[in-house]
């Protein structure tokens, strides 16, 4: 690529995710599923550990399945926010209102939940070592949700405390834990967002 080109693409692309929010507020209306697989292929495009892809992106768009998931997240949200978090973690979380009642899971019309392939399990059920597990999934939900960004799609990373009943809402097997939960959808017409400020460049890059 021709530098000056390298210079707009980036710039373009900087400006662009520059406009990226964590949205709380969905629009009931459809998204295109081939939008959600088509970002789910670049998130599928991330390294990992030996290449080893140690992740599992469930598509939930069964409404009765999005309500289970909303159920059991709320209820250990309430367990939460009740004091499980610690007064630190929820003085933090204030500025953003939050709270233990999540209409997104239901609201929006897509939510693809990550899973960590901990270990790859054989047919014939041995066991094989995964590497780099945390640093492979995390980096596979970041390329996601710039994905879901520029393809014009709204989305949250939303993550429960405990997950374990994820795994046995989907029905996952023993290998994988949850990761994450992203609804994805467009912002309702009445979305707000908190007022953030990012940090500057030079708050965050250290030449040396």
């Amino acid at each position: 690529m021709p530098v000056d080109e390298s210079l707009r693409t980036a710039a373009d692309l900087r400006a662009r995710m520059q406009e990226r929010r964590t949205v709380r507020m969905f629009s009931p209306d459809p998204v295109p599923e081939q939008v959600v697989l088509d970002a789910i292929a670049v998130a599928s495009t991330a390294p990992s550990g030996a290449h080893q892809q140690p992740w599992t992106f469930v598509l939930v768009r069964d409404a009765e399945v999005r309500r289970r998931i909303r159920e059991a997240a709320e209820h250990e949200e309430r367990v939460s926010y009740a004091g499980r978090l610690g007064e630190e973690w929820l003085d933090a979380l204030r500025p953003l209102g939050t709270d233990d009642v999540k209409p997104h899971l239901t609201e929006a019309p897509v939510l693809v939940v990550v899973f960590q392939q901990r270990y790859y399990l054989e047919p014939d059920g041995t066991r094989r070592k995964h590497y780099y597990v945390d640093e492979s999934v995390g980096i596979a939900v970041g390329m996601l949700l710039s994905a879901l960004h520029l393809s014009g799609l709204a989305a949250l990373t939303h993550t429960p405390s405990p997950m374990k009943f994820l795994g046995e809402v989907l029905g996952r097997p023993r290998n994988e834990k949850a990761f994450a939960v992203i609804p994805i959808g467009y912002p309702a017409d009445d979305c707000v967002v908190p007022d953030l400020v990012r940090k500057s460049l030079d708050q965050v890059v250290v030449t040396v």
